[in-house]
């Protein structure tokens, strides 16, 4: 396998009021279709500057990371992740990468089995649940 199989990617978890921004990805991978926004961390980029950095590639929107909330080898792709939550500080939500992008949303909190058919990875869930739920 070459190195560029083997890069991390960097999600970004967005909270806006009482909603996650999900995107939804322009070619499936197996059952993983909606998903945080993400991307490959580039050789000179830490993976909170990558998940900024996708956010804005993918979505137009502007955010600044605020913590790292794990890490793990994803079971769908089997690639190395890095969840980072980010905090929202400008632009609008669109597809601003439509060969990346097909689509996205602000889910609710009940919203997100609906969208991630397979659960989240549990510290995600745990911010989640803390950031979301009244």
């Amino acid at each position: 396998m070459t190195g560029e199989a083997q890069r991390a990617v960097a999600a970004a978890v967005v909270v806006r009021g009482e909603r996650v921004l999900l995107v939804r990805r322009r070619v499936a991978e197996g059952a993983l279709s909606w998903q945080f926004p993400a991307g490959k961390i580039e050789p000179e980029e830490t993976p909170e500057e990558a998940a900024a950095r996708e956010t804005e590639e993918e979505t137009g929107l502007l955010v600044v990371p605020q913590s790292v909330l794990g890490q793990r080898v994803h079971p769908m792709t089997g690639r190395e992740i890095h969840y980072i939550a980010c905090r929202l500080v400008g632009g609008q939500a669109v597809v601003a990468s439509a060969d990346e992008v097909a689509g996205l949303t602000w889910a609710t909190h009940g919203e997100i089995p609906q969208y991630v058919l397979y659960g989240l990875f549990e510290p995600v869930q745990d911010y989640l649940d803390a950031a979301l739920l009244p």
